[in-house]
């Protein structure tokens, strides 16, 4: 059984940091795609950060570039996400996911596994 679990969210100051980490579970970790997504009450899920099978290739959504790195650690079978500069607009749950394919991708649809999720809250 396929899991994914996050952890390292929580409640921060603006101009703060935070690590979250995404430990897979259940599958071949080096044959999967990672990402980051976040999502706040009523609105959709919205793509903010993608690494390749090989950590070689990363994507960014436009707001987050420059202050979020993605990387992944193949020994541990985890991804992280390293968020510096945090703003209040930031503030989300944010969501690990593993897609099939090798290659980045920004669509939630391509994305097979998904886990709970943990909350980031950034006060001005």
């Amino acid at each position: 059984q396929v899991q994914l679990v996050e952890s390292g969210g929580g409640l921060v100051q603006a101009g703060g940091s935070l690590r979250l980490s995404c430990a897979a579970s259940g599958l071949t970790f080096s044959r999967y795609a990672m990402g980051w997504f976040r999502q706040t009450p009523g609105k959709a899920r919205e793509f903010v950060a993608t690494i390749n099978w090989s950590g070689i290739s990363t994507d960014y959504r436009d707001s987050v570039k420059g202050r979020f790195t993605i990387s992944r650690d193949r020994a541990k079978n985890t991804v992280h996400l390293q968020m510096n500069s945090l703003k209040p607009e930031d503030t989300a749950a944010y969501y690990c996911a593993a897609s099939r394919a090798s290659g980045t991708s920004t669509y939630t649809s391509n994305y097979s596994y998904w886990g709970h999720g943990t909350q980031v809250t950034v006060s001005s």
